[in-house]
């Protein structure tokens, strides 16, 4: 697996835990939102960043998508 897909697996991991959600929740959620490619395309940002700050970013990438 490549370093972008094994951090890929971290931030999904982190992410369900910090929110309390099943795998099955996260990935579908980040599937909903394209999560998935905005992680793989800022991994040389986020990966030297923290926890929190992912959990942030995603919430905040989420939330820039949702509708009205």
């Amino acid at each position: 697996m490549s370093k972008e897909g094994k951090f890929l697996v971290f931030c999904i991991e982190m992410y369900k835990a910090a929110k309390h959600l099943t795998g099955k929740e996260v990935i579908g959620l980040f599937k909903q939102y394209g999560i998935i490619d905005y992680v793989l395309s800022c991994y040389e940002a986020l990966h030297t960043t923290g926890t929190n700050y992912i959990i942030e970013d995603i919430d905040l990438f989420i939330e820039a998508r949702q509708p009205g």
